[in-house]
């Protein structure tokens, strides 16, 4: 499910008074299925191990997906997706990762609308008694795989979600301190304050720099690099979930990441 899929659904849940719930698939992977006449090897694990009367190690044919296939993932969702389908969900153009459906029981119609996020479900309703399209489909759902209900949703793909009358907030705020415990253990410098901007008019300029050291061919420093790159990273999630206001900054950031310099990690640790 997209970024702009969860701000969506929070938005229609506020507006249309909707409860959201989360549902989780205990071990997702290991619940998919193989495609017919798909055949995959492995070696056996650790204290498993056989010799072959030709003095060889035997390997064993997986029959499941199972963590660490290259193909589980997919394998997960082409068997997830078309069950729902099946069951009655009408899968969104925009994103293939969101589906609804919606029935008329009493002169009342009762939506259903459920995000998918790998092995979570987001789901929106606003009846969920006995006979209502929500409970039906939730039957249905644990009938046919392992799932646990992890209640009304209170955090989802590192993104709090708090609910008040009639708004629906989401922040960062845990991601953004593990971050700051990560990257700035020592704590935020003395020099970052809470009302400057995300960038300086620098910024453009440190790029280019960086960009032309590469050109010339200046390798940067492993360490440096491999930090670069993970904060930035961390921040362009933040960017494009939470946060566009610092989208620039990230994004211009986002330039160097293959030549960062100690001058554009500190624009990103500001």
């Amino acid at each position: 499910m997209r970024a702009t899929s969860l701000r969506a659904l929070a938005a229609l849940a506020a507006r249309s008074e909707l409860s959201m719930r989360r549902w989780d698939f205990v071990a997702a992977y290991l619940q998919g299925e193989l495609e017919e006449g798909e055949v995959v090897y492995c070696r056996a694990p650790p204290g498993y191990e056989t010799i072959g009367a030709d003095g060889r190690a035997r390997v064993c044919q997986v029959v499941k997906p199972v963590y660490g296939m290259a193909q589980a993932g997919r394998r997960w969702q082409r068997s997830l997706f078309p069950w729902l389908r099946e069951w009655g969900l009408r899968q969104c153009d925009t994103d293939p990762c969101v589906f609804t459906a919606q029935r008329t029981v009493d002169g009342v119609v009762q939506k259903l609308v459920v995000g998918c996020y790998v092995d979570d479900l987001f789901t929106l309703y606003a009846q969920d008694g006995p006979g209502s399209l929500y409970a039906d489909f939730t039957t249905a759902l644990a009938e046919r795989w392992n799932v646990e209900d992890e209640g009304p949703v209170s955090d989802l793909l590192n993104v709090d979600i708090t609910r008040d009358a009639d708004s629906i907030l989401l922040r960062q705020e845990s991601y953004i301190t593990q971050l700051v415990s990560t990257f700035l253990p020592d704590g935020i410098p003395s020099s970052f304050h809470r009302n400057h901007a995300p960038a300086t008019d620098e910024l453009p300029k440190l790029v280019e720099e960086a960009i032309a050291a590469k050109e010339a061919g200046t390798s940067p420093d492993d360490q440096l690099k491999s930090t670069y790159q993970s904060l930035v990273g961390a921040l362009l999630y933040c960017s494009t979930q939470t946060r566009p206001d610092v989208a620039y900054a990230v994004g211009m950031l986002c330039r160097a990441m293959g030549c960062p310099t100690q001058g554009t990690l500190d624009a990103a640790y500001r």
